[in-house]
C-alpha cells in the first residue's frame, strides 16, 4: 500500500511543481509582457479552436454511428470497423500531409491552375494552415473517440424506445432527435471531452500551422524567453482549460439523466436503404475515413516512395531505437506500477487506495507540455544539486543523471500514459473472482505468491494489452518529448516534427509513416473487436 501511495505521488508532483511556481514566483515582466500582448489570443484562439472541434468531432462521430447501426447500406460492415482507423494517425501527421496535399505548390492547386489556365491571383484558395485548418486536422483525426462511444450507446440503449417512437408516429429523424440523441447525451459528452483533452495537449499541428495557443505559448515562454515561471503560469492557465473541459463533461452526465427501462439491448432491425439513400448512407460514412486516414496514409506511402528520407539507413534505424527505447521502457514501467496499484487495491481498499488511484488516473487529462514543465523545474534542481555532491565526492566532473539522460523524460511519460495502464490492468482483476484470493490464501499463500501463481497467468492479456497501449502513445508522444529529450537523443516523433518544420515534407514522410504503420497495432485489435459485436472501450 505504501509503494502505490508513493506512485500516486510522484504522478501528482509535477503537478504541485507547477502550482508552486507559479505562486512562488510571481508575476514578474515576462508574465506582464505576456498578459499584455499575445495572452488574450491564446485564450480566444483556444476557445475557438476547443468550440470548432466540440462541433467536428460531434458532428462525424454522431452522424457516422448513428448511419451504421440504424441503416443496412452497401459497405456498413466494412465501415463500422474501418471508422477507428484516423486515431492511428497523429493529428500533427495529417497536418504535414495536408500541407503538402493543399499548398501552392502541391498537386490540387497545381491541378486546378492546368485545368482551368488560372494564375496566382485569379482564384482563392482556403489557406489549410490557419486555425480554421488545425481545427479540421483534429476533427478528422479525433472524431472516432465519439464515433465508438457514441456506436455503443445506439446498439445498447435506444433499441427499445425506437420502436416505441415508431408506434407514437415519429419519423426517423423525430425519433433520434427526441429520443435516441438524449439517451446517447453522456455517452456523446465523454468522447466530446476525450477529443478536446487530446486537442489542448498538441503541440505539432498548432505549432505547424503557427496558431498560437497555450501550448505554443508555454514553449515560448521556456525557450525562447528563459523564464520558467511564465512557463508555469501558462502551463496552469491550460489546465485550467482541461479541468473547465472536464467539468463540463461531468455536469453534461448529472444535470439530467436518461435511463432505459425496455431491457432490450440487442437493438431493432436496421432499416435497409437502397438507391441514392444508400449511396449517401455509404459516402457519409466513408468521407470521413478517407480524409482522416486513407487520403493522409496513402501521400505518407507515395511521398514515402518516391521521395523518402535521403538519410534513411543507419539514421533512421537509430531514431526507429531511440523511439523503441524509450517506449518500451516506460511501457515495462508502466505495467509493473499498474500491476502494484491495482493489486494493493484489490487486497486494501481504503480510501487512501481509492485516492490513489484517482490521482493515477490524473495524468491522462493532464497536456504533455504541462508535465513537462512540471517535471523539468524540480528535476532539473535535484540533477544540479546531485552533480555537485557528486564532484565534491568524486572530485570529477559528474554528468546529469536524470536530465542527461532519458530517466526524465520516462518518468513524465510515465506520469501522462501510466492511467491506461492501470485502467486495463484493473478491468483483467475485476474478472478474477475474489473466491481465488480466498482459496491461495487457506492453502497458506501469500499476497506475492498468489499474484505470481495465480493472478499474473490470467492477467496475461491484460498485461499484454495494457504494454502494447502505452507503447503506442509513447511512440506517437511529441511534447514532452520536445522538451525533455536528451541532447542528440531524437525518435521518430520529433524527426517528424524537426523536418517538417524546415518544409522538408518529402523527408519527414518515412518517419511519419513508422508511427502510424505502428499505431496501427492497437486499432486492429480494436477493428476485431468491433467486428465481433462487442462494445467498444476507451482509456
Amino acid at each position: 500500500m505504501l509503494c502505490a501511495l508513493l506512485v500516486a505521488a510522484l504522478v501528482a508532483a509535477p503537478l504541485v511543481s507547477v502550482g508552486l511556481h507559479v505562486f512562488a514566483g510571481g508575476t514578474g515582466a515576462t508574465w506582464s509582457h505576456l498578459l499584455a500582448t499575445v495572452l488574450p489570443d491564446y485564450v480566444l484562439t483556444t476557445l475557438y479552436l476547443s468550440a470548432a472541434v466540440a462541433l467536428g468531432v460531434a458532428l462525424l462521430g454522431v452522424g457516422a454511428a448513428w448511419l451504421v447501426t440504424r441503416y443496412d447500406f452497401p459497405l456498413r460492415s466494412t465501415l463500422e470497423w474501418a471508422l477507428v482507423l484516423p486515431l492511428a494517425m497523429p493529428a500533427y501527421v495529417a497536418a504535414y500531409t495536408y500541407t503538402d496535399l493543399l499548398q501552392y505548390v502541391g498537386p490540387v492547386q497545381t491541378a486546378l491552375r492546368e485545368a482551368f489556365g488560372w494564375r496566382r491571383a485569379d482564384y482563392w484558395f482556403p489557406n489549410v494552415r490557419s486555425t480554421g485548418g488545425a481545427a479540421l486536422m483534429f476533427s478528422l483525426v479525433l472524431y472516432p473517440y465519439v464515433y465508438m462511444l457514441a456506436r455503443t450507446a445506439f446498439i445498447e440503449r435506444a433499441g427499445g424506445l425506437v420502436e416505441v417512437a415508431r408506434s407514437m408516429g415519429l419519423s426517423p429523424w423525430q425519433g433520434f432527435l427526441r429520443i435516441s440523441l438524449p439517451l446517447a447525451r453522456p455517452a456523446i459528452a465523454g468522447g466530446m471531452a476525450l477529443a478536446l483533452m487530446e486537442t489542448l495537449a498538441d503541440y505539432g499541428t498548432v505549432s505547424y500551422f503557427a496558431v498560437q495557443t497555450f501550448t505554443t505559448g508555454i514553449y515560448r515562454a521556456w525557450f525562447s524567453l528563459g523564464d520558467r515561471v511564465a512557463a508555469a503560469q501558462l502551463a496552469l492557465a491550460l489546465l485550467a482549460f482541461v479541468v473547465i473541459v472536464l467539468v463540463l463533461e461531468r455536469l453534461s452526465r448529472s444535470g439530467s439523466r436518461y435511463h432505459d427501462t425496455t431491457l432490450r439491448r440487442s437493438g431493432t432491425p436496421r432499416e435497409r436503404l437502397a438507391g441514392t439513400r444508400a449511396l449517401l448512407a455509404a459516402a457519409g460514412c466513408a468521407v470521413p475515413l478517407v480524409l482522416g486516414f486513407v487520403l493522409p496514409a496513402a501521400v505518407l506511402l507515395q511521398m514515402t516512395l518516391t521521395q523518402g528520407d535521403a538519410q534513411f539507413g543507419l539514421r533512421f534505424v537509430t531514431l526507429a531505437g531511440n523511439s523503441v527505447l524509450l517506449s518500451g521502457s516506460t511501457a515495462v514501467l508502466a505495467v509493473l506500477l499498474a500491476l502494484l496499484i491495482g493489486y494493493a487495491a484489490r487486497l486494501n481498499r481504503q480510501p487512501a487506495m481509492r485516492w490513489a488511484h484517482r490521482v493515477v488516473g490524473l495524468g491522462y487529462a493532464l497536456p504533455g507540455s504541462v508535465i513537462a514543465v512540471g517535471v523539468l523545474i524540480p528535476v532539473t534542481q535535484l540533477d544540479h544539486l546531485l552533480a555537485d555532491g557528486l564532484r565534491r565526492l568524486l572530485q570529477r566532473e559528474v554528468g546529469l543523471v536524470f536530465t542527461g539522460t532519458i530517466a526524465a523524460l520516462v518518468y513524465a511519460c510515465l506520469v501522462r500514459y501510466l492511467s491506461a495502464a492501470v485502467q486495463t490492468v484493473d478491468a483483467g482483476l475485476a474478472k478474477i473472482t475474489p473466491s481465488m484470493d480466498d482459496a491461495a490464501r487457506s492453502l497458506g499463500h501469500g499476497p506475492l505468491h498468489t499474484l505470481r501463481r495465480v493472478h499474473l497467468p490470467l492477467l496475461r492479456g491484460s498485461v499484454l494489452t495494457a504494454a502494447l497501449l502505452v507503447f503506442i502513445d509513447v511512440m506517437k508522444e511529441l511534447p514532452a518529448t520536445l522538451v525533455m529529450r536528451p541532447f542528440n537523443f531524437d525518435t521518430l516523433a520529433t524527426q517528424t516534427y524537426t523536418l517538417a518544420s524546415d518544409e522538408r515534407l518529402a523527408e519527414a514522410s518515412t518517419a511519419a509513416l513508422a508511427i502510424v504503420l505502428v499505431g496501427l497495432l492497437p486499432m486492429v485489435l480494436l477493428c476485431r473487436q468491433i467486428a465481433r459485436g462487442h462494445p467498444a472501450s476507451v482509456h
